[in-house]
């Protein structure tokens, strides 16, 4: 498994910025005096190979934050910054290749095809891709080993997997691009406490072994604990941003 996770890259500098987040608010309205603001002038940077958890109650806009992190959505005000370049200023067909590429994400609800087998599920991005055959299938494996699937269970169908399983395959094919930053919104959200504990320790070994940033989304302090660093939001603010490396 150590092996397959240093093969999908290398070791990346944890002391440059690659995020950028500056006084970034956001606003939600339906017309009227109805506005609602989701976020309200949030600022942080993360650096390069950074495990960090991003933590708040339900309604505390971190959920917005990701979808403004993965360049789901985009900011009223202020400014997001990726690997030095503004969010704002780049075109349609820019930003879907960084999600397509650049950024991995991993889901609390899977989101698999139920009756594709795994190999299929991963190396499905593959296809969209245009990646020659032979790569998608080395890739797909490649990525379900440094998950922490064998391959006994590629060929099986994505239902037919427990909890955590399906989990992996589901980080598996966040990895499968190659990405530079992997982004797990609440991951363990729909496992028990056993299972999802092997799924937290699957990031850190990524973290660890290859340097890949993640940043997970979280209600729970027990989870983010897993993380190096957790950021604190509430009511759309930033509260706390508190270092705890592990040894």
């Amino acid at each position: 498994m150590e092996a397959a996770v240093e093969a999908l890259g290398a070791v990346v500098n944890a002391e440059t910025s690659m995020i950028e987040i500056h006084t970034v608010t956001k606003m939600y309205s339906s017309g009227g005096e109805n506005a609602f603001q989701a976020l309200k002038g949030v600022s942080f940077t993360i650096g390069d190979g950074e495990y960090v958890a991003i933590m708040g109650p339900s309604g505390s806009g971190k959920s917005t934050l990701m979808h403004i992190l993965g360049c789901l959505d985009t900011p009223t005000s202020g400014t997001y910054k990726l690997d030095g370049k503004d969010v704002s200023t780049m075109s349609d067909d820019e930003l879907a290749e960084i999600r397509n590429n650049k950024i991995g994400f991993v889901f609390q609800a899977f989101n698999l095809l139920p009756r594709a087998s795994v190999l299929r599920n991963v190396l499905l991005p593959l296809v969209y891709a245009g990646v020659t055959p032979a790569e998608r299938e080395t890739r797909a494996r490649t990525a379900l080993m440094a998950a922490g699937l064998d391959e006994a269970h590629f060929h099986h169908l994505s239902n037919q997997l427990s909890g955590g399983q399906i989990q992996r395959v589901a980080i598996a094919r966040a990895l499968v691009n190659n990405p530079t930053l992997i982004l797990a919104d609440e991951p363990t959200g729909n496992l028990d406490s056993k299972t999802g504990e092997i799924v937290l320790a699957t990031f850190q070994k990524l973290n660890r072994q290859q340097g890949r940033t993640i940043i997970l989304i979280t209600h729970e302090p027990d989870v983010a604990e897993h993380a190096d660093r957790t950021i604190f939001i509430k009511d759309g603010e930033v509260l706390s941003d508190t270092n705890h490396r592990h040894t």
